[in-house]
């Protein structure tokens, strides 16, 4: 692998996010969204973010290959501290260490903002990103049982967690 570059998102790289995005929704189970996303699509969400929410991509050789964001985890008040975190990698460059660093460098980001947890769902089966979150100190809390329909089928979804410290 060449040197991955991790940065802020910007609304130049909506193209690219739907291409790794749009793949996940057609192609697998890991995305709940039935549609895939258009430009039109993207700027909406982009445009409802939270401004202390953060969006990153990871560059290779000047391409996007991934993108990981926080999200709200609920919208009551009392979750304020938590945020629900998003990664998807380009399917050619999965197994290859991108994930790690990318959710690894939101994880950081987060931290440094003062977030208390972060939360992952993850649809199984999913080993590799089960794993990905484990390495990166998230827990499993729980399995919520054929709470996501995709492809004429129900699917299992993981919860898990992360207690986040702010770097001293």
């Amino acid at each position: 692998m060449t040197k991955l570059t991790i940065r802020d998102g910007a609304p130049e790289d909506f193209s690219r996010i739907n291409e790794i995005y749009n793949w996940t929704i057609v192609n697998n189970h890991v995305s709940f969204d039935d549609e895939p996303y258009d430009l039109e699509k993207r700027q909406a969400w982009w445009d409802a973010r939270d401004s202390d929410l953060v969006c990153l991509v990871g560059e290779e050789d000047g391409q996007v290959i991934g993108v990981a964001y926080s999200s709200r985890y609920q919208s009551k008040s009392g979750y304020r501290s938590t945020v629900e975190t998003t990664i998807v990698i380009d399917a050619d460059h999965l197994g290859r260490g991108v994930g790690t660093t990318l959710l690894g460098a939101l994880l950081h980001r987060l931290e440094n903002d003062g977030f208390h947890v972060a939360v992952a769902i993850v649809a199984l089966p999913n080993d590799a990103s089960v794993a990905l979150h484990h390495r990166l100190g998230y827990e499993t809390v729980g399995v919520l049982h054929e709470v996501g329909y995709k492809n004429a089928k129900y699917w299992d979804t993981m919860l898990l967690q992360r207690r986040l410290q702010k770097q001293q």
